[in-house]
């Protein structure tokens, strides 16, 4: 026992400090990865981006990795050169990325070379374009266009990211606390989009002068401090390599029929599928989510001279955000019953304030930048739950269950509440809570099941696989809400073409309802397959009901 307790892993300390490490990386790539998401109306109106122009852009973060099959080498990548290296290599592409994207948008942009070359190229792509599946299209916004190329290079980077952090949360966790870990870490990470939402708009409306390029470059600040803490955990992560013995690369290296032993499981498809259903009807939706509240919330926003309408509201906001993630999230791991009780007190008196200045400040943003808040809270309590209890594919059903409610309130219910501010904000504060909590089940209770249905040493090609198949739903999906919202919005963009209404008016007044029924016939599908995989489980045996920990 002495001797094992000399390495790293065996810390408990060392362990999530690893944890927090990888979980700050994730929590940066994920500002960034929604950095436009709640200014899409900026983006209409100071750069000529429609809904299609928008979708097209936000979709192409995962082009490469479906259509050259990025995420297919990733995984090799990863499972032969290891999980610190990939992680570097990570970091650094999402920086590339991030800087084209920010150039994209910049007024140096406006005017330049590039501009005219890309407004004159690019409209017709061989191949893709047929297949309908082409990143760029004639009439794309030169700007779009670029900020497109940026964010493939980015996605192939944040991706890459994704399998490499859970491959190496395997990695210090194995036949420990996996479930908690993984749930910890996309809970702590899912914080990024509530401080998008709060922080994008501030930038880009800062001093009263609207400079959306100023929203980019704060994610990309924030890129270079995610490729720092990759780089630290480097050297952590070698460090324990040296004390175990182990080589990060493999004594016995990745063959293509590798591939084929993972795609032959049934279990392992239907996890896939699940994956990118669940991921789907979330990641797409999170890029439109604020402008549908726009248009589905009579909101007055706080006037700029009042401390509502003032830049000291947002931190002070933030603050209170972190207060309500920091008391709920650490009170799962409180022995004292009268200290976990105090910290989900504080916690939900602090929510309800964070909520009512959400309500006083008027703006859609900070309204869903709740979203992530109860998944923060209750992601460590179902990932113990899974690690000690088991019942992972169940708790993937529930989830498919508050997924179809969520976007089904959406689309009929708060339109109903049109005219009435403070029922209709009340109505959204809920209901984004709740969808949440529902795609908290994902990484507590999807991830840590995929260990069950492969050989470890190929379980980086699998989480790559699984990525790739989701990145299909993460390509397909803000392109079609685009396409939706602009095929069945046309009164508002003949209106806006007419000059009978400003780009500013047309950006908010949008009908929302069958972009939201598409992603609520989402999770349908995942309720179905949920339940398909619960049969399966039971009659193969593969123990995703089963604890982790045993």
């Amino acid at each position: 026992m002495e001797e094992k307790l000399q390495t790293l892993r065996d810390s408990a300390a060392m362990r999530w400090t690893a944890l927090l490490l990888l979980a700050l990386a994730m929590f940066c790539s994920y500002i960034f990865m929604d950095i436009l998401s709640p200014i899409k109306d900026l983006m209409q109106s100071t750069r000529g981006w429609d809904s299609t122009a928008f979708g097209t852009m936000q979709g192409a973060e995962t082009f490469l990795n479906v259509f050259v099959f990025f995420l297919i080498f990733a995984g090799i990548i990863l499972d032969k050169m290891g999980v610190r290296f990939t992680a570097v290599l990570s970091g650094t592409v999402m920086l590339i990325g991030g800087l084209i994207k920010y150039y994209a948008v910049t007024e140096a942009f406006m005017g330049s070379g590039v501009e005219a070359w890309f407004t004159n190229h690019l409209n017709y792509i061989p191949g893709f374009q047929e297949l309908g599946v082409a990143p760029f299209y004639e009439g794309m916004p030169a700007s779009a266009k670029v900020a497109a190329v940026g964010f493939m290079i980015f996605g192939c980077g944040v991706e890459m990211a994704g399998i490499t952090v859970s491959r190496g949360i395997v990695k210090w966790f194995k036949g420990r606390e996996t479930a908690l870990a993984m749930g910890s870490e996309m809970a702590l990470a899912r914080l990024g989009v509530a401080t998008c939402m709060i922080f994008s708009p501030f930038f880009a409306k800062l001093g009263g002068n609207i400079d959306v390029s100023r929203s980019v470059a704060f994610g990309v600040v924030l890129l270079c401090i995610a490729l720092m803490m990759f780089i630290v955990y480097f050297f952590m992560d070698k460090k324990l390599d040296a004390q175990t013995g182990e080589a990060e690369e493999k004594d016995d290296p990745f063959k293509v029929s590798d591939i084929g032993k993972i795609l032959s499981s049934g279990g392992f498809w239907l996890v896939a599928l699940l994956c990118v259903l669940y991921y789907s009807a979330i990641f797409p939706f999170q890029k439109y989510a604020v402008n549908m509240l726009q248009c589905n919330l009579t909101l007055t926003e706080a006037d700029p001279s009042t401390f509502w309408g003032g830049s000291s509201v947002t931190i002070i906001q933030y603050l209170i955000m972190l207060a309500v993630a920091v008391c709920s999230f650490t009170s799962n791991f409180s022995k004292n019953k009268s200290a976990k009780v105090g910290l989900m007190a504080l916690a939900v008196v602090a929510l309800i304030v964070y909520c009512w200045m959400g309500y006083m400040r008027g703006t859609a943003e900070t309204i869903f930048a709740v979203f992530p808040l109860l998944a923060v809270a209750i992601t460590p309590i179902l990932g113990n739950y899974v690690d000690h209890k088991g019942k992972a594919a169940s708790m993937l059903m529930i989830g498919s269950l508050l997924l179809i409610i969520c976007h089904l309130t959406f689309a009929f219910v708060l339109p109903q509440f049109k005219g009435n501010a403070a029922g209709g904000v009340i109505v959204a504060y809920l209901t984004i809570l709740v969808l949440g909590a529902s795609f908290s089940l994902v990484p507590a209770a999807l991830w840590p099941s995929v260990p069950k249905l492969v050989d470890e040493k190929i379980i980086g090609s699998a989480y790559a696989l699984i990525f790739w198949i989701q990145n299909i739903g993460l390509w397909l999906f803000p392109l079609l809400i685009g396409k939706v919202l602009d095929k069945t919005n046309t009164d508002i963009i003949d209106q806006m073409n007419a000059g009978l209404i400003d780009a500013e008016t047309a950006a908010v007044s949008y009908d929302y309802t069958w972009p939201l029924v598409m992603l609520a016939c989402l999770g349908v599908a995942a309720l179905i397959l949920g339940i398909v995989l619960k049969a399966v489980d039971k009659k193969q045996h593969l123990g995703l009901e089963e604890p982790n920990i045993k």
